[in-house]
């Protein structure tokens, strides 16, 4: 990613050998990363020691460390409800991600801190600080529709100034800082591929401030961006393809982890895959996928770029099954020229196309292009030096820039680089790449930073983080996707102009308007186009230029199991008694709890309420279930009417508190009383009231 110069590469990876040979070793931690831009060290103080249950004095991996900066400065929050500051988070170990959501490493990273986020859900909040590194990723709207494709449930700051990047003096995406329950800023990590560390590092600085009592284990509760996406048919569409000679339109769904197979018309055909994520084999219903993007068709074979497996996919779409041609399920940590189909490891594939036999290979994860000949159990690098850059020669010193589109003009095929905003040229026979729009060439990466949306000739002409490209008699359709266009380029003087779109994200048909195109497939005179962050295919007409919706007939979204949200696991070590309680048989009973909450804390309408009655004998019955209100500084509950004999039940209950009652940072308390109840045949009181201190928490 850009920033990641050499000398900072090396010196990173330097250091995490260094750190992970300290962590196996047992030596300590001292910093996870640390350079000449971090905040400076605080007067040097005496070694904390704590005294744990077990006997042995334990050290503070990370001691005499200064306070952390503020994470003051950004523009907006997202996944949460308002602004969430350090002293919200006090008590928490807190990872602090800088992305932005072009980068491909920076994708990289979100499943390594989904992993963390599962294992300590309790004791971590991960806060993505998005630094804009495009003008279209500044915008807050885009950073939320990113949030909910990349499915993120931690908050995320919109830092469009990149001040709070300033202030951690950070230098590259992706990069992460780690900051102590007691605001101490720890160190920082730049790159890829550092879960095993980030994970023995939390371990210890969650055991040593767990013994010391500094760390705060309440369950916390976010207000995620992906609740306020309606269901779709379509969820995110990525990639096409035309079919002409079947009448058919492959979408990749993306986001539904499914391949939509469509006539020309709009009639449902197929779709292949349940729509969970996996990368299961099988038949078009049990299938899964990952995020599928790209696609290739030889014959009746359709290969899929199934980019977050980082496999390639093989549909026998004769005898309907997937199979799994190329990959290992696991991303490649390291550049390898290439292997056997199944034990060599791929990174990101993102799309595909075949030219005789040979099958061709966006690999942006790594920035190259690889290729595999059909029928043979060989895949590896075709192009590019596995340097992030846009230059041209030779296929094995050419370098690419996260490929992430690629179309076929007989022994040429053109790729889409999103992070040189370039459109690439390679000749399968001369074995030579070279840039036909967009800038290449340039000192120290440079054209890594030369975007914008400028139509023109050649290298004066400028694209945004473009995704698709489509060879059209003598032409390139380009879709131009951080300017929210369709481009084109043509291929006898390479001047690229503007075909359709106004520059502003929109849906509107008339005047066209697209949200980050990025697919395209074309069958006569019409050309179909995957608007993604709208959640649609568009088609134009070439004739006319007019474009319209396209809709697939009877498609809905995919049908998951539901997962529960019912958990009650109480956060003390016991039920609490409440005394014994009178009510009238045959009719509800209204339950009121007053909570006493820590200072500048309020109950929160926003956090889920919910409660359980069970029986708290053997069969542990579940009576009911339901959800609670707020009003004013009491929850209410409506149990129903109970008619069976007087005993005693367990309710348990959930719910929120924030700051101020709507703050970023709503903490969740579950708790569970033992309640004995009365039940009066002709009884008329009906309400029950209990309280809850939580103002030490």
């Amino acid at each position: 990613m850009p920033g990641k110069q050499a000398f900072l590469k090396q010196f990173y990876l330097l250091t995490v050998l260094l750190v992970a040979w300290m962590t196996v070793c047992g030596s300590g931690l001292s910093t996870v990363h640390a350079d000449e831009k971090s905040p400076a060290p605080a007067k040097k103080q005496t070694e904390e020691k704590t005294d744990t249950e077990s006997g042995p004095l334990m050290k503070n991996p990370f001691p005499n460390r200064p306070p952390a900066p503020s994470l003051d400065g950004g523009t907006e929050w997202l996944n949460s409800a308002g602004e969430i500051t350090l002293k919200d988070l006090r008590g928490k170990v807190v990872l602090i991600d800088f992305w932005t959501y072009c980068c491909i490493n920076c994708m990289h990273v979100l499943p390594d801190l989904a992993y963390l986020e599962k294992k300590y859900p309790n004791e971590l909040v991960v806060i993505g600080c998005h630094s804009a590194k495009f003008d279209n990723e500044k915008e807050t709207d885009n950073i939320r529709r990113a949030i909910q494709r990349y499915e993120i449930k931690h908050p995320v700051i919109n830092d469009s100034n990149m001040t709070v990047w300033r202030k951690y003096g950070v230098r590259a995406w992706p990069s992460m800082v780690l900051i102590d329950p007691e605001g101490n800023y720890c160190g920082h990590i730049s790159g890829e591929g550092n879960r095993e560390l980030l994970d023995k590092v939390l371990e210890q600085v969650i055991a040593y401030h767990r013994a010391k009592g500094t760390l705060d284990e309440t369950p916390v509760h976010f207000e995620l961006e992906s609740t306020k996406l309606k269901p779709t048919p379509l969820k995110f569409p990525g990639k096409l393809l035309a079919d002409e000679a079947h009448n058919r339109l492959f979408i990749s769904d993306s986001n539904h982890n499914r391949i939509v197979v469509s006539s020309l018309d709009g009639k449902l055909l197929d779709v292949i895959g349940s729509g969970q994520i996996g990368n299961k084999d099988g038949d078009y219903k049990t299938a899964a996928f990952d995020h599928p993007q790209g696609m290739a068709l030889v014959g009746n074979t359709l290969y899929v770029a199934d980019t977050e497996n980082h496999l390639i996919r093989k549909i026998d779409l004769d005898q309907k099954q997937v199979s799994t041609l190329a990959g290992t399920g696991e991303q490649a940590r390291t550049r390898k020229p290439g292997g056997k189909l199944r034990t060599t490891a791929l990174n990101s594939p993102w799309a595909l196309a075949e030219i005789d036999g040979t099958l061709y290979i966006c690999m942006a994860g790594p920035h190259q292009i690889w290729s595999h000949k059909l029928g043979s159990d060989e895949i590896g690098v075709y192009a590019g030096s596995g340097r992030e850059d846009i230059t041209n020669g030779p296929l094995d010193t050419s370098a690419f820039a996260q490929t992430s589109g690629i179309a076929v003009d007989g022994d040429i095929f053109y790729v889409v680089d999103s992070e040189g905003s370039a459109v690439r040229k390679v000749d399968t026979k001369q074995g030579t790449v070279s840039t036909i729009a967009g800038t290449s060439d340039l000192e120290r990466g440079r054209s890594l930073f030369e975007f914008g949306d400028k139509d023109g000739i050649g290298d004066k002409a400028r694209l945004q983080h473009p995704l698709g490209v489509l060879f059209d008699n003598g032409r390139l359709f380009i879709a131009d996707t951080y300017n929210h266009k369709l481009k084109t380029i043509d291929l006898k003087t390479n001047e690229v102009k503007t075909f359709l779109g106004t520059g502003k994200d929109g849906k509107s048909l008339k005047p066209a308007e697209f949200s980050e195109p990025s697919g395209l497939a074309k069958v006569g005179n019409r050309l179909f186009v995957a608007d993604t962050n709208n959640h649609r295919i568009c088609v134009v007409n070439l004739d006319n230029d007019q474009v319209s919706e396209f809709k697939v007939q009877g498609l809905t979204p995919p049908e998951l199991p539901k997962t529960s949200g019912d958990s009650f696991a109480a956060t003390s070590a016991a039920a609490l008694n409440a005394s014994a309680q009178t009510v009238a048989a045959g009719k509800p009973i209204k339950v009121t709890v007053t909570p006493k909450l820590p200072t500048d804390y309020k109950l929160s309408p926003l956090a889920p309420i919910k409660f359980s009655l069970k029986s708290a004998d053997a069969s542990g019955k579940t009576i009911a279930t339901g959800k609670g209100t707020v009003k004013g500084d009491q929850l209410t509950l409506e149990l129903p009417a109970l008619d069976a004999a007087s005993g005693t039940y367990l309710l348990n209950l959930r719910f929120g508190y924030c700051r101020d009652g709507v703050g970023g940072l709503c903490k969740q308390h579950s708790t569970q009383w033992k309640l004995p109840l009365q039940i009066q045949q002709a009884g008329k009181n009906s309400q029950i009231s209990l309280s809850l201190d939580l103002s030490q928490d």
